[in-house]
Order: structure tokens, then sequence, then C-alpha cells
């Protein structure tokens, strides 16, 4: 049984991955609700984002730049995909997979080794600047505040975007992409732009992922767009009906609900190993769920 102190660790564990990987989820919802694309280069720019990240911050990069070039690099990646599916004609699925392969050996000649230890350098999360101002007791909630933040931040800013022009354009070409072409706007070319946003996301997840844990690994990103998709799926079925919640925010609860069903299944002893198992049959439960309830509603009406 844990006691007290050990289950608030694990909420605190709970929130703190959940946040990170809500970073990415945002950027799957764009491509699976929005766009209705099924993008498989998240398993590579998540790792992206972390091998930028590791790689700057040992040649004594500001930890907070490394963020925007994560995205950045993401944003590049998810371009490509865009570009390989638009200009060239490759179907959705394998252009993701095309860009997916290729990362793998991309994030490889970045990192420069499968596993790169940032353990002893500053990032946002550890630094000499929150040793300062940050009294030693309350240090153990340093992480969680900045994840808040960042996860805040990066809603505040989609949120922003989907009422843009460009925003709007981006919802339509996902529902009508008929009506885009009618407007004599490039359905292409807002794809594209779609792809970089959402692996942007992505990337600067794995950019936080990365500084969080202290190390970067080459195989992180294995099974990310699961996880993103079942973040993305659990929010927006559990909070369908309520009208009042945004659905970044829905998305957001999502992934520390789907956080929260992982940790709760290793508590009550599965080993740490049998966390894909565990992803895996979450997700397909999921997805059955979800179905359930769509052919309920259909045969109602």
């Amino acid at each position: 049984m844990l006691g007290l102190e050990g289950l608030f660790r694990l909420i605190l564990g709970v929130f703190e991955e959940g946040f990170i990987y809500a970073v990415m989820a945002l950027g799957v919802y764009i491509t699976y609700k929005i766009l209705d694309f099924p993008d498989l280069s998240v398993d590579g720019t998540f790792p992206l984002g972390g091998a930028v990240a590791a790689i700057l911050i040992v040649a004594g990069v500001n930890p907070l730049v490394t963020l925007f070039l994560a995205f950045l690099a993401g944003a590049f990646v998810g371009m490509l995909t865009g570009i390989i599916h638009v200009k060239f004609k490759v179907r959705d699925l394998l252009s993701g997979i095309i860009i997916m392969t290729a990362l793998y050996s991309i994030n490889l000649r970045i990192a420069g080794k499968s596993n790169v230890a940032i353990f002893s350098k500053e990032s946002i999360f550890e630094n000499s600047f929150l040793d300062k101002v940050v009294p030693e007791p309350v240090k153990f909630l340093v992480p969680i505040i900045i994840l808040l933040l960042i996860i805040i931040i990066m809603k505040l800013l989609l949120d922003f975007y989907l009422k843009t022009k460009s925003g709007y354009l981006l919802r339509a070409v996902g529902d009508n992409e008929v009506l885009v072409t009618s407007l004599a706007k490039d359905k292409g070319a807002v794809k594209i732009i779609g792809l970089a946003i959402a692996n942007g996301f992505a990337a600067l997840a794995g950019c936080i992922y990365t500084q969080k844990h202290g190390f970067f690994e080459i195989s992180i990103g294995t099974g990310a767009i699961v996880i993103g998709l079942a973040s993305v799926i659990i929010g927006t079925s559990l909070f369908k009906k309520r009208g009042k919640v945004k659905a970044t925010t829905a998305v957001i609860a999502g992934s520390v609900l789907y956080k929260a069903c992982v940790s709760i299944a290793i508590s009550f002893g599965m080993a740490a190993s049998d966390l894909k198992l565990i992803t895996s049959v979450l997700f397909l439960a999921i997805l059955i769920i979800s179905y359930e309830r769509k052919r309920r509603v259909k045969t109602n009406a």
C-alpha cells in the first residue's frame, strides 16, 4: 500500500508525464481530429525534439532556446511530410511512415549515438536561476509548475491560431476540401501548414521529455502516436457532450487520464516492461468503447 507521501508523488508524476505528452497530443489533435490525417511521423518527430535538446544542451545552449529550436525542427519535418503527400501524391499514411523511418537514422546522426545523458547539464527544470529563487522545501514542485505553464501557453496559442483565418481554413480542409477550393485557397498548402504545426508540437514535447528525464534515448518515440491518439480519443469522448469544455482542454485532460490509467496498472503489480502492452490494451479498449458509442447514437437516430 502507498502511504500519503507515496500517493502524492504518484499523482504528481501522473500530472508531470500527462502534461508532457499533452503537448504532443495537441499536435495529434490537429492531424487526427481536424485534418483527418493519420500522421505516423510523430513517432520520429518526438525523439527528434529530444535529440535536438540533448545535443544543444551538451554544447552549452540555453535550455529555453532549445524549446524553440526543437519546435522549428519538428515543424520543418512536418512540412516535409505534407510536401510528400501533397506535391508527390503519396498517400497520407505512407508519407508519415516514410518520414518516421528516415528520422530514426537522422535522429541518430543528430545525437551522435543512441543515448545521450544530460543529467549534469542545466535544463528548464534545474538551473542556477531556479536554485537561487526557489526555496529548497518546495523545489520538488518546480517541474509541475513549469510544465503547467508550458501546457497553458501552448494551449492558448493553439486556441488563438484556430480562431485566425488560417485556422478556420485548417478546419475547413478537414471537413470539406471542396469548400476550401471554391474559396480559391490552396488546400494542399493548408495541409502542409497543419502538419508543420502538429509535428512542431510533437518535437517540443520530445524536447521537454528529454530535459525532464535527463537523457535522450533513440527509442523514446516508439508508440508516441498511440499515446497521442489515446489522449485525444479519451479527452474528446469524455467531454464531447460538455459544450463549455474546449477540445484542446479535453485533449490535455485525456493525456493526464491516460497516464493515470497506466500508473494505476503498474501500481497494481504490472512490470514497467509491460508498458507497451498496457498502452495497446488501453488503446484497444478506448477504440471499442468509442465505436460502440457511435453505433448506439446511429441506432437511436
